[in-house]
């Protein structure tokens, strides 16, 4: 039964050929897993092979979400392709701002204001806040936590009430653009944010009670899911992934950007390399995210919120009621963009998912020449096969949702 045939293609099967004198041991069957609706984990096809209830063999298919962001970047100014990034990894879309805007001040060999740094460092850590719950919540959900899904989104909600208070979107922030962010803080800011993190780490002790101990959690996913350190760093595994399997490697420490060498808080690692291990990692990386959050609001500088450059940042809308030359710039950076020099640029970060980066090349005109994304859930999908391969069905969605992949990332 071919793919093409399926009407219903969500968990279908087929035996391959036997003969009479084949031995019961040598059956293999070939499950087709997925591709699953786009409201659940993405859409994402995986190729088992089994024999009994072991799987032998697992190819990812992936392409069935591509959107083509990198191409379509080509055809707008740079300050519109912030809009695209939104919507690369859509739970992390402000970590996606965030490297863009990176990448492009180095060609622009732009100084961003503290306050425009920390404040970005700060948003960013919300967002991994926001990207590990909802890991939490549904990883929880599928192996049969259903408890935790609400939990986990109560507080999801409060963090993008914090976007929408800064940006006016939930979701699709655009909030950090090259040369600072799209905004000034608004007023109170530092009263919700001060309320929300006051509160979180209990939060988090409330996740643990609910888990750490639990006999069911702690069968479905201690044990389950290793894969070699060397294996994971021939297929480009990075992010919480490779911590949990002991290797220290966090871009926040190792390559700061953005001023989060000015910040205090430790690497989770873990060294047992398995589902359990990479939800501690996870847990501890919201409570290090928290810590993080507590210094920018207490330690936040003052001044300005964009750097000083009038033909790259938007004029402030009151300059352009009095002076002429800020609605000049205005105009022009609305209606035909920035020029930037040519060259070529490449910045990374650490996103909830791992090591994220974008090379930009420009040909000195106002849209990029070429702008692509290395993304962390491209490479971590990549070990998906070694890790499911020898594994029990039973453990593969526990395995496969350790991974926090998210397919827009993957598909571009």
């Amino acid at each position: 039964m071919s793919w093409g045939e399926q009407e219903h293609p969500v968990a279908t099967f087929a035996l391959k050929e036997q003969t009479p004198d084949t031995p019961s041991s040598a059956r293999r069957m070939t499950l087709n897993m997925g591709p699953q609706h786009p409201s659940t984990h993405g859409v994402l096809r995986i190729m088992i092979e089994l024999e009994g209830e072991t799987i032998t063999s697992a190819i990812p298919d992936i392409g069935f979400l591509h959107t083509g962001i990198e191409k379509q970047m080509e055809d707008l100014t740079w300050q519109q392709a912030v809009t695209l990034t939104d919507r690369v990894d859509y739970l992390a879309n402000l970590s996606n701002n965030l490297v863009y805007a990176l990448a492009v001040e180095k060609l622009l060999q732009m100084e961003i204001p503290r306050r425009a740094q920390w404040t970005r460092v700060m948003l960013a850590e919300f967002q991994r806040l926001s990207s590990h719950l909802v890991w939490l919540g549904t990883h929880a959900l599928d192996i049969g936590a259903m408890s935790m899904f609400f939990y986990c989104f109560r507080e999801r909600e409060d963090i993008l009430r914090i976007f929408e208070m800064f940006s006016g979107q939930r979701m699709m922030t655009s909030y950090i653009r090259p040369g600072g962010l799209a905004l000034e803080p608004p007023r109170g800011w530092d009263r919700a944010v001060r309320k929300f993190i006051d509160a979180f780490p209990s939060k988090v002790d409330e996740y643990e009670s609910l888990l750490d101990a639990n006999p069911i959690w702690m069968e479905r996913t201690k044990g389950v899911g290793f894969l070699g350190v060397d294996e994971m760093l021939d297929l480009g595994v990075t992010g919480p992934m490779i911590r949990a399997a002991g290797l220290p490697w966090d871009i926040r420490k190792d390559e700061p950007y953005s001023g989060y060498d000015e910040f205090d808080f430790q690497v989770a690692v873990r060294d047992e390399n398995d589902v359990y291990a990479r939800y501690r990692v996870r847990m501890e990386e919201m409570r290090q995210s928290a810590a993080i959050i507590k210094q920018a609001l207490e330690g936040m500088p003052e001044g300005a919120w964009v750097a000083d450059a009038p033909k790259v940042v938007l004029p402030d809308r009151e300059k352009m009621k009095t002076q002429m030359e800020a609605l000049i710039y205005h105009f022009k950076i609305v209606t035909e963009g920035y020029r930037v020099p040519e060259g070529e640029a490449y910045a990374c970060i650490e996103s909830p998912r791992g090591e994220i980066g974008y090379y930009v090349v420009s040909n000195g005109t106002s849209k990029p020449h070429r702008v692509h994304m290395r993304t962390p859930s491209f490479g971590n999908l990549q070990a998906l096969g070694p890790m499911l391969n020898g594994i029990l069905i039973a453990d593969s969605i526990a395995a496969l949702g350790s991974m926090d992949f998210v397919l827009g990332d993957v598909d571009r």
